[in-house]
């Protein structure tokens, strides 16, 4: 059964430059019309970067829309024709002040099916060296480091409880674990 759903026309209903809200005419599977609405988001990566100690950079942000405080991996959005992997080293560079001299790509997951087209890319970066933090303005954040074997019990214990941060940890310890794919 073929389920592709076919756009017919597409608006753009709100242009926030980060995040675009837009609206479709697209054309069912079985020839019917119908309306979709979703939000465009240009992507993210999210960044497991684990130092000689064997812990992991995390960070503990604000973030508005939910109001509350939440303990995350570093991460930031994908500059329009930037490379995943360039963007990457510039977020753990600008939030964290690390480099790394070793970088795998684990996955690729998208967390809002339902109503957007935001992906994260995961990466896993090893070999740190600290240069010094060059956070964009306006961001205001902590970083911490915290075993593996913590964060996965901080996500047990809701301390932890951000979907992108959830995946990659999860991806870090089957990994780590030789999980094999």
């Amino acid at each position: 059964m073929d389920l592709k759903e076919t756009r017919l026309d597409s608006a753009v209903m709100y242009d926030g430059g980060f995040i675009k809200v837009r609206k479709d005419k697209a054309q069912l599977p079985d020839g019917s019309v119908s309306t979709r609405e979703y939000i465009a988001h240009p992507g993210a990566v999210a960044i497991l970067a684990l130092l000689d100690n064997g812990k992991l950079l995390m960070e503990r942000q604000f973030r508005y829309a939910p109001q509350r405080e939440f303990i995350e991996l570093p991460a930031g959005k994908i500059d329009p024709g930037e490379d995943i992997l360039l963007c990457a080293q510039r977020e753990l560079l600008e939030e964290t002040g690390y480099i790394a001299r070793e970088w795998m790509h684990l996955t690729t997951a998208w967390p809002c099916i339902g109503y957007s087209d935001e992906r994260i890319e995961y990466f896993l970066a090893r070999d740190l060296k600290h240069e010094g933090r060059q956070l964009d303005e306006g961001e205001f954040l902590e970083v911490l480091e915290l075993s593996l074997s913590d964060a996965i019990e901080w996500i047990r214990q809701g301390k932890i409880n951000d979907s992108k941060t959830i995946v990659g940890l999860f991806w870090l310890e089957k990994l780590l674990n030789n999980w094999k794919t």
